[in-house]
């Protein structure tokens, strides 16, 4: 009997249980060689990457690289900007979010987003998460006031403003309207979180308590995060995504190019491109 051959090992793998070694989590965005235009300007070119579920996906790279226009492109706010023009493939669990039968408004339900600088509504904090609600359909008060309080505990602010319900938002702290708009974004169930340097405005503390948070519900949502704190980057993300600008020596303009993604660690710890490094170094950007 053969008791060395490739076949045999395999058999003998799997039975010493290949099968329940972790397997990598399913992918929610197939991204295939999507490039932007904004009118005849081209953005970003060529970006090919897979984001996977209950993962926190960073995107980092200098400004101007692309990073916040491919991150719009996950939910179509692209769209809102006169001019923009999208080429490649963007599937969302194998549907083409760019398929003409596929509704903007229904891809940012499911997508959810929350911006650079906190941008609550000129409501009450109560209003502000039943916003969402209301409009797909949700009119019984008590079943409000249900998603309102769940929604402000999943982002850690129940109990700094359950007696302030009634409040405007903008009498709340920068950190805390943040949070808010965090909370405004899960109220209506998304699947995926999308977060355009949520931090930048905010202080240390604010900016560790919406690292705790996003850490605390990973393991719920799928979240990608723009950030240029690669500190930030590092400690809380599992994958991260390095962008940087190229020179078309025809047109003599930039355009965004994506330089490598793997596992966090590995990008900032052994980058496969040596323009990573540079860019970790602060050699570049």
């Amino acid at each position: 009997m053969i008791t060395n051959s490739p076949v045999a090992e395999l058999d003998v793998i799997e039975h010493a249980g290949l099968s329940a070694l972790p397997q990598p989590n399913p992918v929610v965005f197939e991204i295939g060689n999507l490039s932007v235009f904004y009118g005849d300007a081209l953005a970003v070119k060529d970006v090919t990457m897979n984001v996977r579920e209950h993962q926190i996906t960073a995107f980092i790279g200098p400004s101007g690289c692309g990073k916040s226009t491919v991150l719009r492109c996950l939910n179509r706010m692209n769209d809102l900007i006169d001019g923009a023009r999208v080429q490649g493939m963007v599937s969302y669990h194998n549907v083409d979010l760019y398929d003409p039968a596929v509704q903007a408004v229904e891809v940012r339900r499911r997508i959810g987003m929350v911006f650079q600088k906190p941008n609550p509504f000129p409501k009450s904090v109560f209003e502000n998460i039943a916003f969402g609600p209301r409009l797909n359909g949700i009119k019984k008060k008590s079943d409000l006031s249900g998603i309102v309080e769940q929604a402000l505990r999943k982002a850690v602010l129940w109990d700094e403003v359950k007696d302030r319900l009634k409040d405007s938002a903008f009498g709340l702290s920068g950190g805390q309207q943040q949070r808010l708009c965090i909370a405004r974004a899960l109220a209506v169930e998304p699947d995926v979180l999308l977060m355009d340097e949520p931090c930048s405005a905010l202080d240390p503390i604010a900016t560790g308590r919406i690292e705790e948070l996003l850490q605390e519900i990973a393991s719920t949502y799928t979240i990608v995060i723009v950030t240029h704190n690669m500190g930030q980057a590092r400690r809380i993300s599992e994958q991260t995504a390095f962008f940087l600008t190229r020179l078309d020596e025809v047109s003599d303009s930039r355009y965004g190019v994506l330089v490598e993604y793997d596992n966090t660690e590995k990008v900032f710890t052994d980058p496969s491109d040596k323009r990573t490094l540079q860019y970790i170094m602060g050699q570049v950007g």
